[in-house]
């Protein structure tokens, strides 16, 4: 089951490491405000550097869960599961967070938050059953 955990952190990662790409370095084009619901170009660029900066915060989370899949695979599981843990963790926070503060984006919250909630219990019940 650690093993599926795992799998499941590096997802959750792939998809924060997607996130980070739309919100540093895709801001403003008009794909990505219409994924993020921004009205117009001028809006974008006035959110332009919290995005930039939410960008990073996405890309920390899921360099931070990769760094501890990594780890598990050369043998420091301990280290290792305790980065996947404080990765996917804090991604699943952080999902939450988005959705009590707003509960019109469930639906955003819940893309957020499932690939990181999934990694947190299998790579649990690996640690537990191993």
């Amino acid at each position: 089951m650690l093993i599926v955990g795992l799998v499941l952190a590096a997802a959750a990662a792939a998809f924060h490491v997607f996130i980070f790409a739309l919100e540093s370095l895709k801001w403003t084009e008009p794909e990505t405000r219409k994924i993020f619901g921004v009205a117009s170009e001028a809006d974008a660029v006035t959110m332009k550097a919290l995005a930039f900066n939410q960008g990073f915060y996405n890309l920390f989370l899921a360099l931070t869960a990769l760094l501890g899949v990594g780890l598990v695979i050369v043998g420091a599981t301990t280290v290792g599961v305790t980065l996947v843990f404080a990765g996917t963790g804090m991604m699943l926070a952080a999902a939450l967070v988005l959705v009590l503060s707003d509960p019109s984006k469930l639906r955003a919250a819940a893309m957020q938050g499932t690939l990181p909630l999934l990694a947190v219990i299998a790579t649990a019940v690996g640690v537990a059953t191993a």
